[in-house]
């Protein structure tokens, strides 16, 4: 399989997971119109699947360094399988309830505030569990965002108009909140299945990078059909959804479904990829930088903040700011 052995590549390919993971949301955007985001979801997991399994057979039986693909999985323990899978049921939970966030209070406000708070708790979670870089450093950086994530807070709430908008707001804030916690579990539940020190000569029984997401992806799949088909038949916003719907969409709606679940994908497996070299804390804090990529995408590209005050146009630099400084001392915990 393909392995990373210097860490200045381990952070390249930590930045293009932030870009995928803040990217991937455009995707739900595109389709929003025409297509509720229960039934995007549907397409953008089974996307998730598709593209772990391809990236499997091509850079993860790639060279002759580490286990294949498919030796790696015939050999993993229950209990491997079993933590992943469990990243994966929890990974589910929180991405679903950040896709009603955005759908309820938009792009800019859903990524920075939900995925700014699982890089907080989860830069802690898996430093505690396998401590690597400078803990100054990595903690001052996520100290820097932690301030980015309160001032996109307050920008959004100063751009609600009317009470309806307001309520709607709020909720996503609150559900948003909620995806972040659960989305800063799921991480060491993964790295908990594989063996991030040793990718050449892995522990036997446990996953390298490409067959985790693999088992990763399917833990999402399984958990789906629990948590999507409640969702659907108890919307946060709207009227309830059928499987018929999905059926009777046309293919343009359902490659933007799975177009989605590519990238993310794509970001997820650099992330693992990386972590062997860039260590736990250090590529799961690069990813989830992510937040600045979408709230890019939600100002300058759909224009959530149109028309914003002066106060707001402010709050919204000092975010750019503090994420910019934080990534760079995230960058510099790891050397």
């Amino acid at each position: 399989m393909y392995i990373v052995n210097s860490y200045t590549l381990a952070v390249v390919l930590c930045f293009i997971t932030m870009i995928c993971w803040g990217s991937w949301g455009n995707t739900q955007k595109m389709a929003a119109k025409s297509w509720r985001y229960e039934l995007f979801y549907w397409d953008y997991v089974l996307g998730m699947v598709l593209f772990s399994a391809l990236l499997g057979f091509t850079l993860g039986s790639y060279g002759e360094e580490g286990r294949s693909f498919l030796a790696d999985l015939t050999q993993g323990t229950e209990d491997s399988f079993l933590w992943i899978l469990i990243g994966g049921i929890i990974f589910n939970a929180s991405n679903i309830l950040l896709s009603a966030s955005i759908s309820l209070a938009g792009m800019s406000v859903a990524f920075p505030l939900g995925v700014g708070i699982a890089l907080v708790l989860g830069v802690i979670v898996n430093y505690l569990g396998v401590p690597s870089g400078n803990p100054l450093l990595l903690f001052g950086g996520v100290s820097l965002i932690g301030i980015a994530i309160v001032s996109n807070g307050i920008a959004s709430g100063k751009m609600s108009n009317g009470k309806e908008n307001r309520s709607q707001n709020t909720k996503g804030i609150l559900i948003a909140l909620v995806a972040g916690v659960l989305m800063s579990l799921f991480y060491r539940f993964v790295v908990m299945g594989m063996d991030v020190e040793n990718f050449t000569s892995p522990s036997p029984g446990k996953l390298t990078p490409y067959s985790a997401l693999f088992v990763f992806s399917i833990g999402v799949l399984l958990s789906n059909f629990l948590f999507n088909t409640l969702v659907m038949r108890f919307p946060f916003v709207g009227e309830k959804v059928s499987y018929r719907s999905y059926f009777q969409a046309n293919a343009r709606n359902h490659i933007t479904g799975m177009l989605g679940g590519c990238i993310w994908g794509l970001g997820t497996g650099l992330s693992y990829i990386a972590s062997g070299q860039a260590g736990p804390a250090i590529s799961y804090a690069l990813g989830q930088g992510a937040p600045m990529i979408a709230a890019l995408w939600g100002v300058f590209i759909w224009k959530e903040f149109r028309n914003a005050s002066r106060t707001v146009n402010m709050l919204l630099s000092i975010m750019f700011v503090c994420f910019i400084v934080g990534l760079a001392l995230i960058i510099e915990a790891g050397k």
